[in-house]
């Protein structure tokens, strides 16, 4: 067996024992919250007969116990349960709302690789410099505020005072939406051949997906500058240095790689944590994802969706850390060997 597929292996049992300990957790937290499910679903104005036969089919009088492994069992068949907020299989609720909180941050990857890691390997360049000190303080600046700051903040600025950019949505009103295959509206324009549906859809991702990727960018620069400026000082550097390589040539083949490592790591993370942390920008830009969605769940302890919403976020982040993995192994040869050499 490859040391590459060893290392998936692995990966992926230690994430099966993971998402299991996950659903335990959520699962018995979601039944810790104050609040009837079955009130909060009818509504203040249902009789006590209705709460206690919502009760008894939400098996909700039962030990949590029956109720984990009652969940369990549905769960090997594919069923999460019926959502108290949409009154749909959670399972239908997820297919509809994750593809666009996927796409959402999906662009905001892009924009934290595009945008990061060339600022990064700039500011290390010219360390000391006025561009150096510029891009430092923009680094900062994108860490310390949080998405949905940068969000009302760019909503103000191109929205607003510039109405450069729609203020909310995925796409306008006055176009027709093209049919669902996908669920990824932007591919699902191009597999429809609209493109004036396209521009429009991609026009209206620009600033929430910016909004949310500030703070991994200003991350990826900070990190990638120090890892650059670290190589730099390495004395391969300063051999090729003294061969007469030009500067471009160093900072592309011998510096860059090397310090792509680390800044992969973070990266992978904060891609990662993104779905997380989607929540309020899409609330912001009334965004149709699948974090808010969780959010509604979450208000209305509409137990099913809760349980579901966080084992795909989990599951989802999982699976970008084992993508991360395989790439540091690709990238670094040592890891590979080193995953070798273990029994």
């Amino acid at each position: 067996m490859s040391p590459v597929v060893q290392l998936l292996a692995k990966r992926l049992s230690i994430s099966v024992i993971v998402l299991i300990g996950v659903s335990m957790l959520i699962f018995a937290i979601a039944r810790i919250i104050p609040g009837d499910p079955a009130r909060i679903a009818l509504g203040p104005n249902a009789t006590a007969e209705q709460v206690v036969q919502l009760r008894e089919k939400l098996h909700l009088d039962d030990s949590i116990i029956v109720q984990y492994a009652n969940f369990v069992s549905d769960f090997a068949r594919g069923d999460l349960g019926i959502s108290l907020y949409t009154n749909r299989p959670v399972t239908t609720d997820i297919a509809q709302f994750l593809p666009a909180t996927l796409e959402l941050v999906f662009v905001a990857g892009l924009f934290m690789i595009g945008f990061g890691i060339p600022l990064g390997i700039l500011s290390a360049r010219h360390r000391g410099k006025a561009a150096d000190n510029v891009i430092r303080v923009l680094s900062l600046l994108g860490v310390s505020a949080p998405s949905f700051v940068w969000a009302v903040i760019l909503m103000l600025l191109f929205a607003f005072f510039l109405p450069i950019f729609p203020i909310a949505g995925q796409i306008s009103d006055t176009l027709t939406v093209p049919p669902r295959m996908t669920g990824f509206l932007l591919f699902d324009c191009l597999l429809a051949g609209d493109l004036r549906a396209f521009a429009d859809a991609a026009h209206h991702i620009v600033l929430p997906a910016f909004a949310l990727s500030l703070s991994g960018i200003g991350q990826a620069a900070r990190l990638t500058r120090a890892n650059m400026i670290e190589t730099y000082d390495k004395p391969y550097i300063e051999m090729a240095r003294s061969y007469g390589f030009p500067e471009q040539r160093i900072a592309r083949r011998y510096a860059f790689r090397p310090s792509l490592i680390p800044s992969l790591t973070i990266i992978g993370l904060d891609f990662a944590a993104m779905l997380g942390n989607a929540f309020l920008v899409e609330a912001v830009y009334a965004w149709p994802g699948l974090s808010r969605y969780g959010v509604q769940v979450i208000l209305r302890k509409d137990l099913n969706a809760i349980v579901g919403t966080v084992l795909v976020i989990s599951a989802t982040f999982l699976v970008v850390n084992i993508i991360v993995d395989l790439l540091i192994a690709f990238i670094n040869p040592r890891i590979r060997y080193a995953e070798r050499s273990r029994p």
